[in-house]
């Protein structure tokens, strides 16, 4: 029989071990998107490719990466110790081009026992505009290099010229490199853990540690499931169009629970499209995992074992399940986020009070790049903004965070001023943005950069059509705006579009604000009044909106 205490003993270690790798990743890495924002995920997999564990990192890059790491155990021929296997390709397991996947195989004592991955988005892989992230792209080739599987160390020696053929594809090749290094660094530390602590359990005690973790959350997940109601229920919810052709973009979603299993069936969603907004499978996949872990125990052990319960379907050529070559960039970032709201949505009317409102519904993906007047050299500079996070019951929503597929950090102000040829003129909770209601959703953010040379900007964002939708009379969260103040006169631009700059330039980010939960009628009085002193509403939208007069 197993030993329990081994058996967490172990577990600990290599979830402690995920984290590490992360911790690494970030102080090594050269990029402000990674050492600053945290735009990394590690995990670590066995030898058939099963996730044992994960660090808490990025939703939307930990959910899909179970496929990738299988797709590279069927794509390459053998595995031998000193191994490094990079590749990006959405369409084998990736999420979009701009994040690199770096896996590695762990062996002890010439056994293969696992892999361990780490997932980092880089600022730039080549494309046709800075930052590799084209609002209007419709082929993926438009949005950079694709890195198939590919070996690049191989017996522990580094194959110079396939690094050399990736730098020589990013604008910004040394940071390039030193992220690339970094996540060889995070595998490296990985590597070390995981020897010493089979060194002192054993392969045996190993192996089977991780069977046991694997059907210990597997049947935790199935007993959580079981005290959901059995009942089918359909909902949608609408991207805001394709960043080509201005038409809503549906996304259908059919939520079956059953006993012991939940079934998310996406086949009623719209047909893929031209545009960056078509997601691969896997990124369904990985939202649809965060929501099952979100409506049911998130303490459950995130592994193979957790999501055993849970079938997906699609259809192929959708929006959900998108096929070569289409364009991805944004289905990673903005259909992901769609997604769970849709989940969410169904599951309102299944668990009413534990699901919340819709949070912003969206990244606010930015990047800004061309030469810097001050160095003479291209950069890229990349990040996404929060917003508001919606309300859920007995509970006001979050102002100006990162919500459900993105867990990223602030990028810092003085970071960005001394890196780029950018100037930061706001950056402040966007006044009475969150959704109206007895729980008010959280406020949107509004950040304005001043443009210090002439360059080029691309935004990837949704929400400027479609709110984020309240809950049981909650009222929605303000929609998003973006726009240019060139020479004092405002320029709207759309949610998803690539424009040039020039020096001078305002580029204004509005986020969106959550939606409400409740009717906004039986908000404590008192908890208004407080709204109002700290400037998160006006007293005169209060009085329009709920009718009521504040001292």
């Amino acid at each position: 029989m197993m030993d329990i205490i081994t058996m967490e003993i172990i577990r600990g270690s290599l979830e402690y071990t995920a984290e590490e790798m992360g911790i690494a990743l970030r102080n090594s890495a050269y990029s402000t998107n990674i050492k600053e924002r945290m735009d990394h995920s590690c995990a670590i997999f066995d030898n058939k490719g099963r996730l044992i564990t994960q660090a808490e990192h990025i939703p939307v890059h930990l959910g899909a990466m179970p496929l990738a790491v299988k797709s590279i155990i069927k794509d390459v021929e053998d595995f031998n110790e000193g191994d490094y296997i990079i590749f990006n390709d959405p369409y084998y397991g990736g999420t979009h081009l701009p994040d690199i996947t770096l896996v590695t195989p762990f062996f002890y004592n010439g056994e293969l026992l696992g892999f361990l991955a780490n997932r980092a988005h880089h600022s730039d892989i080549g494309g046709k505009i800075p930052g590799s992230m084209p609002g209007d792209a419709i082929e993926i080739f438009e949005e950079g290099l694709i890195i198939p599987p590919i070996k690049l160390i191989k017996r522990g020696i580094l194959n110079r010229d396939v690094l050399k053929l990736i730098l020589s594809n990013s604008r910004t090749p040394k940071i390039r490199k030193g992220d690339i290094m970094a996540q060889i660094a995070a595998n490296n530390i990985g590597l070390d853990r995981l020897k010493k602590l089979v060194s002192k359990f054993g392969t045996k005690r190993f192996m089977e540690s991780i069977e046991a973790v694997l059907n210990y959350s597997e049947r935790r997940m199935r007993k959580a499931i079981s005290k959901i109601p059995s009942k089918t229920v359909y909902a949608e919810d609408y991207l805001d169009d394709s960043g080509i052709v201005n038409k809503p973009i549906k996304i259908a979603v059919e939520v079956k629970v059953k006993k012991t299993e939940l079934i998310f069936d996406f086949s009623k969603s719209d047909a893929e499209v031209d545009g960056s907004i078509n997601a691969p499978f896997a990124v369904t996949l990985s939202a649809s995992y965060f929501v099952l872990r979100s409506i049911t125990d998130p303490t459950i052990p995130a592994n193979d074992g957790t999501y055993r319960p849970l079938k997906v379907i699609t259809k192929k050529g959708t929006v959900v399940d998108s096929t070569f070559p289409r364009a991805v960039a944004g289905g990673n970032v903005e259909t992901s986020q769609r997604i769970v709201d849709v989940l969410f949505k169904a599951f309102s009317e299944i668990l009413p009070d534990k699901v919340p409102a819709a949070s912003q519904g969206t990244m606010n993906n930015i990047v800004i790049g061309g030469i810097d007047p001050r160095t003479g050299e291209q950069y890229t500079f990349y990040e996404t903004i929060g917003g508001g996070f919606g309300a859920r019951k007995g509970k006001d929503g979050v102002d100006g965070v990162h919500s459900n597929m993105t867990n990223t950090m602030n990028t810092p102000i003085e970071e960005i001023e001394k890196r780029y040829p950018i100037m930061i003129l706001k950056y402040e909770l966007r006044k009475n943005s969150g959704g109206l209601g007895k729980w008010r959703g959280g406020l949107g953010i509004i950040r304005a950069y001043k443009i210090l040379g002439d360059g080029m900007l691309s935004v990837l964002g949704d929400r400027h059509k479609f709110k984020p939708w309240g809950l049981f009379g909650g009222k929605p969260g303000f929609s998003g705006r973006y726009y240019i103040i060139r020479n004092g006169r405002e320029i709207m631009l759309r949610s998803k579009c690539s424009v040039k700059l020039l020096k001078g330039d305002i580029v204004v980010i509005e986020t969106p604000g959550g939606g409400g939960y409740g009717d906004p009628v039986e908000r404590d009085i008192e908890l208004i009044r407080k709204d109002v002193l700290e400037e998160k509403y006006d007293k005169d939208f209060i009085r329009i909106a709920l009718g009521i007069e504040l001292d």
